[in-house]
C-alpha cells in the first residue's frame, strides 16, 4: 500500500478498489477539477514558447508539477479518450483503436468516475465524451453535459469535475483570421514549405492557445471565489497533440505531445510527486490519468488499468501510442518514446503519410502543402510526407526536435533502436494488440481475442514484421501463408505481397486462386489490390467495385475504396460504384468517394477542396 492508501484504511476508508469508504472519511479527501483542451502541444509559455501568451498556465506550472514528457495515447481524440475513461490502451478492446469506432469491450470494464462515484464522489462532465466504446455517460457521471459543474454536488460530497473546451480544435484553423501574432514571428517547421497560409494558421493558433488559456483562468476563478481552491487539486491537459500539418493524427511528438500540470494545494501537498515548480522528465501518457485520479481518492487501480499514477515517485521509461484507421483513411502506425528518443514502426510502409484526408484538409495549410508537392517545389525534407515510407523510424529529440533527421539506419543508433524495438514488441503483446486484426473480423475485442486459438498474435507480428520488410526473399514464406487457418495471419501475408509490389509476380497465380476461395472479404481486398498491382487489374477491380457496392459492413466498403485510390487508372472501371460511394450515408465512405471521383475525372485540385459535412 501507498501511503495515501494507509491514510485513507486508517480513517475506515476502502477495503478494496471500488469500494466506497464510510462517510466519515468524505472531508479529509481532495476534489479533483481536470480542464481538459483539445488538439494542442503545449504552445504555453512554461514549456519555454517564446510567442505564449499563457499567463494563467505559467502560473498553474510555477504552482504545482510540470510533465515535460507528456503524450496521448494516440493522435487524435476518441482513441485516447477510451484511454483516458478506462485506462486500458484502445487496442486492447478493438475496434476502439480506430478513429470513430466502437471498441468490443469485457464486461467487467468501467469507466472511472464510477469507481469515484461508489467511493462517495460526485462526478461530473462538461460536456465532451468521445469514448470509442458503448458507454453511456448516464451511467458514467453523476452529471454530464453543458450545465454540469462542482456545484451541483450535494453538500459536503467531494467532487471530480472535468471542464473541456473547444477553442483550440482543429477546426479553429478551418478559417483564417488576423490575431495579435504576427505571422512573420513563427516559427515553421523544417518539414513544412514556408507559406503565407502556413505561417498565417500557425500564428492563429498561438491566438487560440492565448484564447483558451483565459477560459482556465475563468474556471480557477469559479474555484476561488467558491472557496475551494484550497481543497482541490488541479490538472490541465490537452487531449492529444497539436492540430497543425503533421499533427494530429500523425505518431510524431507534433501529433502526441500533450500539455500536463497538476497543482496540489498546500493541504494536499503530501500527495504531490515533487515540489511546487518541479518539472517531471519521465514520459507520461493519457493511460495515467485514471489510476491516478484513483490513487488521489485513496482507491488502488484496478488491475487492468495500464497506467501508472502520476503521485509517484518512480516512472516507466517508456510512453507507447498507437494509429490506426483516421476517418477514411487507413494506416497502422505503433510507436514507443523515451526521454530522448522516438521509435516509429510503420505497419503501412506502402501508404504516404499524406493520404488526402477530407476533414483535414480544410486546414490552408494541408491545401498549400500539397500543391507545392504537386507544383515539384518542395525540399526533400518537405516532400517526404507525399512518399511511401520506411518500415521504422527513430529520432533524436533533443538534436532534432522536428523529427525530420531520421536515425533507424544509423550504426551509431543500431542499440538504441534495438532496445526500442524490443520494448515495443513487449508491449504489443502485453495488451494483445487488436490493431493486426482487419477492421470488421469477427476476431476484434476484448473478449473476442482472447478466446483460446483465436488470435495468434505473436504469430500474427511475425508475420506483419516479414511484410513491412518487403524483402523479396520472403516470397515463398509469405505466399504459404495465404492459406494459414487464421484470418490475420492470412491477412498480413497478403499485405506482404501487396507491398512487394512487382517483386510478388511469381505468386500472382496463386493470388487469383486465394481471390476465389479466401472467405475473409477485408483479405480479399488486400488480395485484389495487389493483383491489380501486377497488371491483373481485369480480375482484380469488379471484385473491390462489387465490394464496394455491396457489402453490408460500410468499413469493409471503405477498405475496397480505399484499395482502389491506389490503382491509377487502373480503377476507372469501378468510377460508377465510387460515384455512388460519394453519395452514401457513410462520412467516410462519401468523403473518399468524392475524392477518388475528382482525382479520376482530373478535377482534383487541393486549393479548391471544399468538405461536405452531410
Amino acid at each position: 500500500m501507498s501511503r495515501r492508501h494507509v491514510l485513507a484504511a486508517g480513517a475506515g476508508g476502502l477495503l478494496a478498489a471500488g469500494l466506497p469508504d464510510r462517510a466519515g472519511a468524505r472531508a479529509r479527501r481532495p476534489n479533483i477539477l481536470w480542464l481538459v483542451s483539445e488538439d494542442n502541444n503545449p504552445f504555453i509559455g512554461a514549456y519555454g514558447d517564446p510567442l505564449a501568451r499563457t499567463p494563467t498556465l505559467d502560473r498553474l506550472a510555477r504552482e504545482g508539477v510540470r510533465y515535460e514528457n507528456s503524450f496521448s495515447s494516440a493522435p487524435v481524440c476518441a482513441p485516447s479518450r477510451f484511454a483516458i475513461l478506462t485506462g486500458m490502451p484502445p487496442e486492447s478492446c478493438g475496434p476502439a483503436q480506430h478513429m470513430r469506432a466502437e471498441g468490443g469491450i469485457p464486461a467487467f470494464l468501467r469507466g472511472y468516475p464510477e469507481y469515484l462515484r461508489e467511493a462517495g464522489y460526485f462526478c461530473t462532465n462538461n460536456e465532451k465524451t468521445d469514448y470509442n466504446a458503448p458507454f453511456r455517460p448516464a451511467e458514467v457521471w453523476n452529471l454530464s453535459g453543458p450545465f454540469a459543474h462542482w456545484r451541483r454536488r450535494p453538500k459536503g460530497a467531494p467532487f471530480l469535475s472535468v471542464f473541456n473546451t473547444r477553442i483550440t480544435h482543429e477546426t479553429g484553423l478551418f478559417f483564417t483570421a488576423s490575431g495579435r501574432t504576427r505571422p512573420e514571428d513563427v516559427r515553421v517547421p523544417a518539414y513544412l514549405p514556408d507559406t503565407p497560409r502556413i505561417r498565417a494558421d500557425r500564428a492563429r493558433y498561438h491566438d487560440l492557445m492565448a484564447e483558451m488559456d483565459s477560459w482556465v483562468a475563468k474556471r480557477l476563478d469559479e474555484l476561488e471565489k467558491d472557496g475551494l481552491a484550497d481543497d482541490t487539486i488541479v490538472f490541465y491537459y490537452s487531449d492529444n497533440g497539436g492540430a497543425l500539418p503533421r499533427s494530429k493524427r500523425h505518431c510524431y511528438d507534433s501529433g502526441l505531445r500533450t500539455a500536463l500540470i497538476v497543482r496540489f494545494p498546500e493541504k494536499w501537498a503530501h500527495l504531490a510527486p515533487a515540489a511546487p515548480g518541479s518539472v517531471v522528465t519521465e514520459p507520461v501518457t493519457s493511460l495515467d490519468l485514471a489510476p491516478t485520479v484513483l490513487d488521489l481518492a485513496g482507491l488502488r487501480p484496478p488491475a487492468h488499468m495500464r497506467g501508472t499514477p502520476l503521485t509517484g515517485r518512480s516512472r516507466p521509461a517508456y510512453a507507447f501510442a498507437v494509429r490506426n484507421r483516421m476517418d477514411e483513411r487507413y494506416d497502422m502506425v505503433r510507436t514507443v518514446r523515451d526521454e530522448r528518443y522516438r521509435y516509429i514502426r510503420n505497419y503501412s510502409p506502402h501508404r504516404p503519410w499524406g493520404q488526402h484526408q477530407a476533414y483535414a484538409w480544410q486546414q490552408k495549410g494541408y491545401q498549400d502543402w500539397e500543391q507545392a508537392h504537386l507544383d515539384g517545389t518542395l525540399t526533400d525534407v518537405q516532400d517526404r510526407f507525399w512518399r511511401a515510407k520506411p518500415a521504422e523510424e527513430l529520432y533524436d529529440l533533443r538534436a532534432d526536435p522536428d523529427e525530420v533527421d531520421d536515425l533507424a539506419r544509423d550504426p551509431a543508433h543500431r542499440a538504441v533502436l534495438d532496445r526500442l524495438s524490443k520494448a515495443l514488441d513487449a508491449h504489443l503483446l502485453a495488451v494483445n494488440d487488436n490493431g493486426f486484426i482487419p477492421e470488421g473480423s469477427p476476431l476484434e475485442g476484448y473478449d473476442q481475442s482472447r478466446a483460446p486459438g483465436a488470435y495468434p498474435l505473436r504469430r500474427v507480428m511475425d508475420v506483419a514484421a516479414t511484410a513491412i520488410r518487403r524483402d523479396p526473399a520472403r516470397l515463398p514464406s509469405l505466399t504459404r501463408d495465404l492459406a494459414d487457418g487464421n484470418e490475420a495471419v492470412r491477412y498480413w501475408a497478403a499485405s506482404g505481397l501487396l507491398m512487394l509490389g512487382e517483386d510478388a509476380a511469381p505468386a500472382a497465380k496463386t493470388l487469383a486462386g486465394r481471390l476465389e476461395d479466401e472467405p475473409s472479404p477485408q483479405v480479399r481486398v488486400v488480395i485484389a489490390e495487389a493483383l491489380a498491382g501486377l497488371g491483373r487489374a481485369t480480375e482484380a477491380v469488379p471484385f473491390l467495385a462489387g465490394t464496394l457496392d455491396r457489402h453490408p459492413d460500410p468499413r469493409v466498403r471503405l477498405q475496397a475504396l480505399n484499395a482502389l485510390t491506389y490503382l491509377g487508372d487502373a480503377a476507372e472501371p469501378a468510377l460508377p460504384a465510387i460515384e455512388r460511394a460519394a453519395f452514401s450515408t457513410d462520412e467516410y465512405l462519401r468523403n473518399a468517394g468524392r475524392y477518388l471521383s475528382l482525382v479520376l475525372h482530373n478535377a482534383y485540385r487541393p486549393k479548391n477542396w471544399v468538405y461536405i459535412p452531410f
